[in-house]
């Protein structure tokens, strides 16, 4: 791999293939897909809630309602259009970061195939809670695999990086603009809304120190801090 293909994580050089060795690389791999997987199931799992969706869901549903696409399709799609915005802030993907972009969107949609629709207060407030714990669980897991950022985390790091705002303003300032223009297109905006975003950190900083995985250097397993990922988590 030429040393234009190559960026920073924590430290080390990331590429697509950029931490595939090591005696933890099966743990990692299977950290990395089982946790991109759960990501997609537990969207899902909230779409069914119909109780509101995560920033990004809400764009995506939205997206779905005016073009037809499913709203798996449409991650895929969406995914991959904010990984082209990584040229210009000069991010450079992981294997975790291309897998992201298509693992979820089809995991979701196969969820949403198997999942029928729900009703009464009960079972939609379990799916929503459901929802958001697994997202919690599938987030540090992936994350803890050490393969490289999601497309819109690595947008949001970037975009600090390139500016020097802080992780929690750029962040908010994107995922404001992500939900606002989702709810305009009809995503789904509710009390799933507001819950996710009080429960998401701190599940997944819990959950991210639970699977987190030694680093070969050091045998740090304090991935929280030494990774840009889990700067995202600090806000």
């Amino acid at each position: 791999m030429s040393q234009s293909t190559t960026t920073t994580l924590g430290g080390s050089p990331l590429s697509i293939a950029s931490g595939l060795h090591g005696r933890h690389l099966a743990r990692r791999l299977v950290q990395l897909y089982v946790g991109l997987t759960l990501y997609g199931v537990s969207s899902a799992l909230l779409v069914r809630s119909g109780l509101g969706l995560e920033p990004w869901g809400v764009l995506h549903q939205g997206l779905a309602e005016k073009t037809g696409l499913t709203i798996g399709v449409v991650s895929i799609v969406v995914g991959a259009a904010v990984l082209l915005l990584w040229i210009p802030i000069r991010q450079r993907p992981g294997l975790g970061t291309v897998s992201n972009v298509f693992v979820i969107g089809l995991a979701m949609d196969g969820t949403l195939a198997l999942v029928p629709d729900v009703h009464g207060p009960a079972w939609r407030i379990t799916l929503l809670v459901a929802g958001i714990v697994l997202n919690g669980v599938a987030t540090g897991l992936y994350i803890a695999a050490r393969f490289g950022p999601g497309p819109r985390d690595g947008l949001m790091t970037g975009l600090h990086r390139l500016t020097g705002r802080s992780i929690r303003l750029v962040r908010t300032a994107i995922e404001v603009a992500v939900v606002a223009t989702g709810f305009l297109l009809g995503g789904s905006v509710g009390v799933g809304t507001v819950l996710y975003a009080l429960a998401i950190g701190p599940l997944a900083q819990f959950f991210l120190r639970l699977f987190a995985v030694a680093q070969p250097d050091s045998g740090s397993t304090e991935v929280a801090r030494s990774t840009p990922e889990g700067a995202i988590l600090r806000r």
